[in-house]
This record gives C-alpha cells, structure tokens and sequence, in this order.
C-alpha cells in the first residue's frame, strides 16, 4: 500500500467523504465519526438508522479515548484484546453526537491490528466509523468486486484497497461492563 493511496483516503475523510477499507474480517465503510452529513449519508447507503450507533476503530488507544469515559480497568480490556479484533461496547464520553452512541450512552470501539486500517487512523490523525460494507441484512463484503456491486460507483468516493486480516467475518462484540458477547466473532 502506497503513501498516496492513504493520502487519498484521509482526503475522503476530511472532506466528509464515505471510504471502503480492507479490516481484519471483512471490508469496512467509514467516514469521519464527527461528521454528521457524513455519518447520515453512510447509515443510508447501508439502508439502516443512524440511530443505531456506529463502531469506531483506532490504531491505538489514543485514537479512541476521546470517545471513551476514562475507566482503567475498561482501557485495559480494549488493549489486551486487541490482537482478536475485538469491539466493546464502553461507557461513551460526555457530549458525543448521538449518532455515535448505542443504548445507555455507550459507544463500540475497537483497537484495530489491521496493519491498513491502523495506517489510515494514524493518518487522519484519530478514529474512523468503521461498519461492515453491506446493506442491512446482507452479507458482510469480502472483496472488492461484491462492494462495487452492492453499492453504486457514485456512493462510495475512495476503495482503499487492501489484503483482509486473518478472521474469517466481523468481529466479535462484547459488553465491557458485564463480559457478554453481544455479536459472536467469527474468528
């Protein structure tokens, strides 16, 4: 993957732009997590609510502690789970944007070690929205070809193209104040 490749994927995302990336199980769509036309604009190409809160990924937890109640023992978790491509659901920072929080103000977040998607954090400078590229209700796309497929040329403004992680679908998700698997990871 070449500098300017991620040069133009960080362009997308600052000029509020919805991207398609490689993750550790399946590609992603994101978008600047601070964005709200953005985010909408995703939520509607995955023909779903933008209510029902998005996972943001960071290439370390430095990207995602804005978004995060500062809680050590929840840090803690987020790092030593970071290799399985875990997402957990924490307790949300005060004053997020309500598209960015699930139910009882919580917020899914994810240290990605997707050596790309990491590169692409590091480089827009913080978190990225990251949801799988499908529609609702259909299978999480897995090459470039079935996202091209799914969505109209126009839809998506950057594929950031890229070799998947080792896992064999999204990741799984999990509650950090009470441990239970919220979404089964398919390792």
């Amino acid at each position: 993957m070449n500098r300017f490749q991620i040069s133009l994927a960080v362009k997308v995302l600052r000029d509020g732009g919805v991207l398609a990336y490689p993750t550790e199980g399946v590609f992603g769509l994101g978008c600047d997590p601070l964005n709200g036309l953005a985010v909408a604009r995703l939520a509607a190409m995955k023909r779903r609510e933008v209510t029902q809160g998005f996972i943001l990924i960071g290439a370390c937890l430095t990207d995602l502690s804005p978004f995060i109640f500062p809680d050590e023992k929840i840090f803690e978790k987020i790092v030593a789970e970071t290799p399985n491509a875990t997402t957990w659901i924490v307790p949300a920072a005060e004053a997020l944007p309500n598209w960015l929080l699930g139910p009882d103000q919580t917020v899914a977040v994810r240290l990605t070690s997707h050596p790309l998607s990491a590169r692409l954090c590091c480089a827009f400078g913080g978190a990225v929205i990251s949801t799988s590229a499908n529609r609702r209700g259909q299978r999480p796309a897995k090459r470039l070809l079935r996202i091209r497929q799914t969505f109209r040329t126009d839809c998506i403004d950057f594929l950031l193209p890229g070799r998947l992680g080792g896992a064999n679908g999204p990741s799984e998700i999990r509650d950090a104040s009470t441990g239970r698997i919220v979404r089964a990871g398919s390792g």
